[in-house]
């Protein structure tokens, strides 16, 4: 990966920010939430509730004893009226915990602010916290927190590029809740044992920008970095050498290279949580697209059926066509709207008619701009062939397990090619013969 230290590249896409100065706003209780058993990465968690029980705000309603994993609470008080399953957007089922909500949001008495020492502490503290990376990727946050290599983690880097179409959510994080983002840093500071800190936001968010460096002009542990608006500048690796010059090698963590990546939502939450104890019972989600009638930035209890958070945005403009779950690059598509709102959710996008038109593939025209695009100078093209074609060695040489699947050569392909599904079988068949 040498040719990483040249230069990062990536796609020029339209923005469509169009919620940036929508501050958020929190959504009435619906009348039913269904909390889903499975939404980090790793295991489920068990139910530790049953049907017809009491529940509070913060409330344990599930958790796990696997490694990688995170508790789920209550973001409603009201009865658990049933234990069931839910087919997940990507196939699977999982258990899900149905609420009937009674309107008192009457807080749970285990709610109080952690008592924190020391570094086993906070882990402890971000873990009974229920935290997960709240940029997309769900990974548990307090396994950041707490890298085998610890003595030699000395960077953090706060992850504000938000470089996806539509959401604004990380964004409105910084507007209006700079005081947690930087209570957030502080804790990490002081309990990882970190000595400098970058926080990147790409350049097209300048409000953003100008309003961290004021208010860490006096700190110089902490520096603002300005990222190119180029998609896609929030990807772990990519802000990682954006900022710090160093790089995330294939098989590498962040760790691995002395950095924790946290995104700033997620710091921000830390923050929060150390001051109140509230552990993750809500999201803020950017909910846009041709479909909805009043674009917002909604402030959602996890659970929610998507159909209540649209209801709340005035319902559909027109019939949608297409539903999703994240940004338009690396999103999930829904089967309706009745799907829950996930703790690792931001956004929700309802496209219309005019934007889901899917031009047919062509020939490949050997342009090479695929490659051109890709972050990491991959060979998308060449990927493409060797797994039609069932070669794994090629696959292996071809640095395959690097790709990231951000959608950036499909994106720019001339001949409609989907690149970025062509990369994720071939990473597939790798997976399953490693298995064999």
């Amino acid at each position: 990966m040498s040719f990483l230290q040249k230069t990062m590249k990536g796609a020029k896409i339209g923005h469509f920010k169009n919620t940036e100065n929508c501050p958020s706003t929190a959504m009435p209780i619906p009348k039913e939430v269904c909390i889903s058993m499975s939404q980090h990465m790793g295991p489920p968690c068990t139910p530790a509730v049953q049907k017809g029980d009491a529940v509070k705000v913060g409330t344990l309603i599930g958790d796990s004893t696997a490694f990688l994993s995170a508790p789920i609470h209550s973001s409603v008080s009201g009865t658990v009226t049933n234990i069931t399953e839910l087919v997940t957007a990507n196939g699977s089922r999982t258990q899900v915990v149905i609420i009937e909500t009674d309107g008192q949001q009457t807080v749970d008495e285990s709610v109080k602010p952690p008592v924190i020492e020391n570094h086993v502490d906070f882990v402890k503290a971000i873990r009974a916290s229920g935290l997960v990376g709240l940029g997309g990727a769900g990974f548990p946050t307090h396994i950041k927190m707490n890298p085998k290599n610890l003595s030699e983690v000395d960077t953090l880097v706060v992850n504000a590029a938000e470089c996806e179409p539509y959401i604004t959510s990380d964004y409105r994080t910084i507007i209006e809740r700079s005081g947690d983002v930087l209570d957030g840093i502080a804790a990490i500071k002081k309990y990882v044992g970190i000595t400098q800190v970058k926080i990147a936001v790409e350049s097209n968010k300048p409000q953003a920008i100008e309003l961290l460096r004021r208010l860490t002009e006096k700190d110089p542990s902490i520096e603002v970095c300005s990222l190119n608006a180029i998609y896609p500048k929030g990807a772990e690796k990519v802000a990682v050498f954006e900022t710090t010059g160093r790089v995330i090698k294939e098989g590498m963590l962040p760790s691995d290279a002395g950095v924790i990546v946290n995104n700033i939502t997620s710091t921000a939450f830390i923050g929060q949580y150390l001051r109140t104890g509230m552990p993750l019972v809500s999201k803020c989600l950017t909910v846009d697209g041709g479909a909805i009638k009043e674009p917002k930035n909604v402030i959602a209890p996890i659970g929610a059926h998507f159909s209540d958070v649209i209801a709340f945005c005035g319902g559909y403009s027109c019939t949608p066509k297409k539903l999703m779950m994240g940004g338009p690059m690396m999103g999930i598509l829904l089967f309706d709207d009745t799907y829950p709102v996930l703790k690792n959710n931001n956004a929700m996008l309802a496209f219309d008619e005019s934007q889901t038109k899917v031009e047919p593939e062509q020939a490949c025209i050997r342009c090479g701009r695929c490659m051109h695009a890709c972050p990491y100078h991959l060979m998308p093209r060449q990927i493409e062939l060797a797994s039609q074609n069932d070669n794994l060695e090629l696959l292996d040489k071809l640095k395959v397990m690097l790709c990231m699947e951000c959608g950036s050569c499909s994106y720019v392909c001339p001949a409609k090619r989907d690149l970025t599904f062509s990369n994720k079988l071939a990473k597939q068949k790798l997976r399953a013969a490693a298995k064999k």
